[in-house]
């Protein structure tokens, strides 16, 4: 199922987005599976932030729970459209560090990088208790859960049921942002890659590999997009 459309919310770059649906999908399968669920506020006010594990199907499907009492239940069932933001291998890039030729380092502008996904669709809330026994079955399978299964009626975790609501999330537009100085030089990404892998700090090596991740695709296309010389 397709369902990758971009839109305008974060200032998307050609240069930065998802060069397919492959990408991140691929980045989400790597271990990604905590997000900020929002959702609209209560009568034009703030919309409410949840922050949750999910298991997504590789597909169009996201699966959580939350327990029952959360407020943010009376908000899904009025109106169940909501963003599931997930972000991760960022860094805050000197701009010393970008300063083009010629230019002193104290002149370069810094920059933010990282990778976010924006999964958007309407929610369906699952109260009954089988239906939330084989999502919380299905949840704890992708965490590599070693204890009990979740059997309605059946100790340790059926007794718990009433206590937790899950929700299924129908994805039907995505936003996927990889910002990595995609519109710059090779020469220019490397030149950052040796900053971040000196520095080392918090998501340091994580956005560098990135950063030549999206780099040598960049290269790829570039390289194949050239036309082919008749010897």
């Amino acid at each position: 199922m397709a369902v990758m459309i971009y839109a305008s919310a974060m200032a998307l770059h050609a240069w930065d987005a998802a060069r397919d649906d492959a990408e991140w999908r691929q980045w989400l399968a790597q271990g990604r599976d905590f997000g900020q669920l929002t959702v609209a506020g209560e009568d034009g006010g703030y919309p409410q932030v949840v922050p949750l594990h999910f298991r997504f199907d590789g597909a169009a499907l996201v699966e959580a729970h939350l327990a029952a009492a959360n407020p943010v239940w009376r908000q899904l069932r009025r109106r169940p459209r909501v963003t599931l933001s997930v972000i991760d291998d960022y860094a805050y890039v000197p701009g010393a560090w970008r300063a083009g030729a010629g230019a002193r380092p104290e002149h370069g502008v810094p920059t933010s990088f990282y990778a976010a996904v924006l999964l958007r669709g309407a929610v369906e809330i699952v109260d009954d208790h089988a239906e939330l026994a084989g999502l919380l079955n299905r949840q704890l399978a992708h965490h590599h859960h070693r204890g009990a299964e979740v059997a309605v009626g059946a100790p340790p975790y059926g007794p718990m049921l009433a206590g937790i609501t899950g929700l299924r999330l129908r994805v039907v537009e995505v936003e996927a942002t990889f910002k990595y100085d995609g519109q710059k030089s090779a020469g220019h990404r490397e030149r950052v890659a040796e900053g971040l892998l000196r520095r080392d700090q918090g998501r340091d090596r994580a956005a560098c590999a990135q950063l030549l991740r999206r780099g040598a695709a960049t290269a790829t296309a570039d390289r194949a997009a050239q036309p082919k010389v008749r010897e």
